[in-house]
């Protein structure tokens, strides 16, 4: 069944390439940017997840031309990778804005039609960082695990009313934010994935198109990794 789907943050990497899945399965599907506009088959709007009248705006804006979102994807994320010790608080401050506040905002917006349609799909865009840390990124890191907490309490409290929330996980994937890392970095990443290659953005987009799905509505509260088996015992 097609529905109206909203993905947040989808100029390129793991949020083009959902876009895309959605796009060729039929749903109607609008998504948002912050510098970039991405050139997609799909409604696009400007938006700014650390901006609380930004996200609204652009909530209107897909609900006057698409009709209610029935499907959040809430991929926006930053980095701002440095070791403890040398890293500011405007560091640590901002990737947590963005990355889990910005989600708090988008959710928080999302959650209201879907209520009173009594259904909906959340789904937040974690990394397999958040579930085994990495030096350097401890604000990441801090960030992608609190949509986990997140998520998981938005199950308890949606659930009764057919709305799901779950947490993609992502191992290293192919994407402009891996593209700068130095062969060392890749070296190091793919010893520890037993698949011996990095995703596919493809790859990590057909598990957040099934979580859309009918087929997932007894899935909540899950966090499901796509990662080559690199978060075994995570």
């Amino acid at each position: 069944m097609a529905r109206t789907t909203l993905i947040i943050g989808a100029s390129q990497g793991i949020g083009r390439a959902t876009a895309e899945q959605f796009i060729k399965a039929g749903h109607r599907v609008a998504v948002t940017y912050r510098r970039t506009e991405p050139a997609l088959d799909a409604l696009t709007v400007q938006c700014d997840v650390v901006d609380t009248a930004s996200v609204d705006n652009a909530f209107s804006t897909v609900e006057a031309a698409l009709g209610p979102v029935e499907a959040v994807v809430v991929n926006a994320g930053i980095t701002h990778d440095t070791l403890l010790m040398r890293m500011g608080e405007a560091d640590f401050t901002d990737v947590v804005d963005t990355n889990l506040t910005g989600a708090y905002r988008v959710a928080k917006r999302a959650s209201k039609p879907m209520l009173r349609a009594r259904w909906g799909r959340l789904i937040f865009v974690s990394s397999a960082v958040a579930l085994r840390g990495e030096a350097g990124q401890a604000n990441y890191a801090a960030s992608k695990a609190g949509l986990i907490g997140f998520a998981r309490s938005l199950a308890r409290e949606l659930g009764s009313r057919n709305i799901t929330s779950n947490v993609i996980a992502p191992g290293f994937t192919e994407t402009p934010m891996t593209a700068v890392l130095t062969d060392d970095q890749r070296q190091r990443m793919l010893a520890q994935i037993p698949a011996g290659r990095p995703a596919s953005p493809t790859e990590v987009a057909a598990a957040v198109l099934f979580l859309a799905g009918d087929e997932a509505a007894y899935i909540n509260g899950a966090v499901i990794p796509v990662d080559g088996g690199a978060g075994m015992g995570h």
